[in-house]
């Protein structure tokens, strides 16, 4: 920040501004009055999903708009009062930490004002596949699924694995994580893609250098706003038992539900709940969370091919490299990040580059704001 308290003042609206437009403050507006005729309805609340998802948002955005005003109020009182401190000649330092404090909120500001996603206030269900490499692509799978549960319990999301398929002799073979609090889905985004490791492998005698590939999907669940109609006849369902390798994170006995639907081939299995009914019935709404990307996608594809757009879908590209040897270093292949602590990323610690991709989002959206 400017030493000046003058400029830091100037520099700190000319941030907020770009913050309160790219947030759309008149839009988050009349977004509130909805979500408010929409709290009081008594009958909300028959739906306890969709009550709690409208009190989460009116929650959100009155906090919003609420953290705007109180910046605004703020940035005026230090300007009324450098100037009583300059026309009194006193040493204007005095607002330093007025000022520092204004910065810390406005950062937090900015950061929310890079979710602008459709979704990205939704929960998520994260999907972790091993790729190519062998046992080292299952290991690698496992230190992923790791990573990111630190993660989510950093971040204050609550986590928890659906479905779990251990690896022949190490690590997993794919996993199926959801993700529930503010912002889940906007925050995971930047994991979807291949991600590839470099690294000594620990299975190999020889111990040669081994590159291996896990690939991450991440959708959004599925919202009242768009439900997704299922036919029962379309579907076939099959009872199994869990593979057990998830420890406390997934139910052991034969309860565990899978679900395929037919006209589309999506399956998705559940085998967290304690029961074979509550798998069955948690495994119908993930199937519509992932019905719903489909239709998501095929819409997308259908514009693309409108605007004759040619690039590569996200799935299946590398997004991201971890190398572990000859060198440390993570770097994100998109927004250009790089981390050189490896082990503090996959301990949990993804923000960084979560930031980054945010801020890469935002420009490749053509407003950078």
């Amino acid at each position: 920040m400017d030493l000046d308290p003058r400029s830091s003042i100037a520099d700190l609206r000319t941030r907020l501004d770009g913050a309160r437009s790219f947030l759309d403050l008149d839009g988050l507006g009349t977004e509130l009055e909805t979500l408010k005729e929409q709290a009081a309805d008594p009958d909300l609340w028959n739906d306890q999903d969709r009550a709690r998802s409208v009190t989460r948002r009116l929650a959100r955005v009155e906090g919003t708009i609420d953290r705007v005003g109180g910046l605004e109020q703020a940035l005026d009182d230090a300007e009324t009062l450098y100037e009583m401190i300059r026309e009194e000649g006193e040493d204007p330092s005095e607002i330093t930490d007025e000022l520092e404090r204004i910065d810390s909120e406005l950062g937090t500001l900015e950061l929310e004002s890079l979710f602008f996603g459709e979704y990205d206030d939704s929960d998520a269900i994260i999907s972790i596949n091993a790729g190519a490499g062998g046992v080292d692509a299952q290991d690698w799978a496992e230190i992923l699924m790791r990573g990111y549960l630190r993660f989510a319990d950093q971040q204050g999301f609550t986590a928890r694995v659906e479905e779990f398929h251990e690896g022949d002799q190490a690590g997993i073979k794919s996993v199926n994580i959801s993700v529930k609090g503010d912002l889940a889905y906007g925050t995971f985004l930047s994991e979807k893609g291949v991600h590839r490791l470099v690294r000594i492998s620990p299975f190999d005698a020889q111990s040669r250098r081994h590159t291996a590939f896990a690939g991450v999907d991440v959708i959004p669940e599925v919202g009242e706003a768009e439900e997704i109609e299922i036919t029962p006849d379309d579907l076939r369902i099959d009872t199994f038992r869990s593979s057990g390798a998830g420890g406390q994170h997934v139910n052991t006995t034969d309860s565990a539900v899978r679900i395929t639907h037919l006209p589309t081939g999506v399956v998705v299995a559940c085998q967290a709940e304690r029961s074979q009914i509550q798998n069955r019935a948690r495994a119908m709404e993930m199937l519509k969370s992932r019905l719903a990307q489909v239709v998501r996608e095929e819409r997308e594809a259908q514009l693309a091919e409108i605007r004759g757009e040619t690039h590569e879908a996200a799935w299946g590209r590398q997004i991201r490299s971890y190398t572990m040897q000859p060198f440390q270093l993570v770097k994100d292949l998109r927004s250009g990040m790089e981390i050189g602590n490896i082990q503090a990323v996959l301990d949990g610690d993804f923000m960084p580059l979560v930031e980054a991709y945010l801020h890469w989002r935002r420009a490749e959206s053509g407003d950078a704001g």
